[in-house]
């Protein structure tokens, strides 16, 4: 059982988490992402509200790990760019996700709250 804080924390640290994935704007790109469809940069900026400069660096990141692929292609006189999961960023974004849900499944020993009774609606008196 993992019934002190201290054993609730060893138990999660267990996991390695990929510190590529666990940073929250690189989490939220991939999130963003994993639907499969291409995504351009201006959407992905406005889905994750990262600043431009931020957004550039993080999408370097994960490209250069393999997570995302980024292609540049023309429209008229303006260059578009438009970011897509790979197979591997899907890949590890799920193990990611999974060893979350072991954690929030593990048998902690923790009791849940109480549910609070619920105080009958006086709505009705003001009708």
């Amino acid at each position: 059982m993992y019934n002190t804080l201290q054993n609730r924390v060893k138990y999660a640290m267990k996991y390695h988490f990929d510190k590529m994935i666990s940073a929250p704007c690189r989490l939220g790109i991939l999130a963003t992402l994993v639907s499969g469809d291409s995504v351009s940069f201006s959407e992905l900026k406005s889905a994750t509200s990262l600043s431009d400069g931020n957004l550039h660096a993080q999408t370097r990141k994960l490209d250069e790990v393999g997570y995302i692929k980024i292609s540049k292609s023309r429209k008229g006189k303006r260059s578009v760019t438009k970011f897509c999961i790979t197979e591997l960023g899907r890949e590890r974004l799920q193990l990611h996700i999974m060893k979350l849900q072991k954690i929030l499944e593990a048998d902690t020993g923790i009791k849940r709250p109480a549910k609070r009774s619920r105080r009958p609606d006086d709505s009705a008196v003001w009708a």
